[in-house]
């Protein structure tokens, strides 16, 4: 198994001896337990939002965030990036063109965003419920080959391997497999760690498919959609509100995608399959 990173002198998870039990029989056994720790983000020194992740690959996780919050439209536009620890948590210090941080006003929010929620301390509906712009053409996607890549990204989940606590969210090219792949103790924030380290090689969102190994939250789905995600297949349920907003947006929604099985919600054009439908 590949070493999982520690970053800034906050471990990715904590290692001790614990009792462990089967009906009667008892062992004492080392465990690995994720790390939750609060990641503060700060634009232009303003604090904007506080949220629970795992500590590692925090530029990424920023970046995305701002993109896929549409703080800034384009990573070019995170003008310097610095990571801070500090004594309870870590900073993320970022600076953004003046002419968005006066738009930050709106998107203030005002409560620590918790590990499970990407919506957390948005202060109004039209914050919660927004709806991206229609999603472009995309490209046809194999079934099969999409299912082998779900297969493959468990093998990837170094993390979760140790812990069995964190989400993963993985970029798949067709013929070249998956090209990148992110954990956190958070869905939202595995998929915004993965959006953050693709735009900075100017990744095409068009052109690939997203996996994460959750459910497929709204939020999941408003995240993909507004970077131009096409496709996004999730091993665990949509929710109603999730594939209203893929239908609306466009995208090709895919949940319960395991086991050699998938269910297509929305926009099932760019799915292909080689085997005759079983009525």
């Amino acid at each position: 198994m590949d070493p999982v990173v520690t970053e800034l002198g906050w471990a990715s998870y904590r290692q001790g001896t614990v009792d462990s039990w089967r009906g009667e029989s008892h062992i004492r056994l080392e465990d690995y337990v994720a790390e939750e720790v609060p990641i503060a983000l700060v634009y232009n020194t303003r604090p904007h939002v506080v949220m629970l992740a795992t500590p590692l690959n925090l530029e990424d996780f920023a970046l995305g965030f701002s993109l896929t919050e549409e703080i800034v439209l384009d990573s070019a536009e995170l003008m310097s990036i610095r990571v801070v620890q500090r004594a309870k948590g870590i900073e993320v210090r970022m600076r953004i063109p003046p002419h968005r941080f006066a738009l930050i006003e709106n998107k203030s929010r005002n409560m620590t965003g918790r590990t499970g929620c990407g919506l957390c301390g948005t202060t109004t509906l039209d914050q919660a419920i927004r709806k991206p712009h229609p999603v472009g053409k995309g490209f046809s996607l194999d079934a099969d080959t999409m299912m082998a890549a779900l297969a493959e990204m468990q093998q990837q989940q170094s993390l979760h391997q140790l812990t069995g606590a964190v989400h993963a969210a993985a970029w798949l090219i067709p013929n070249a497999g998956i090209k990148m792949i992110r954990e956190d103790i958070g869905r939202h924030n595995a998929l915004d760690k993965l959006i953050g380290t693709l735009s900075r090689t100017n990744c095409q969102f068009n052109s690939g498919c997203l996996l994460v190994t959750s459910r497929a939250s709204y939020e999941m789905v408003q995240k993909a959609a507004t970077v131009g995600i096409t496709i996004m297949a999730a091993i665990s349920a949509p929710t109603a509100l999730a594939i209203k907003l893929a239908d609306e947006c466009g995208l090709t929604l895919i949940g319960f995608a395991r086991n050699n099985k998938h269910i297509i919600y929305t926009h099932p054009h760019r799915i292909q399959h080689y085997q005759s439908m079983v009525s």
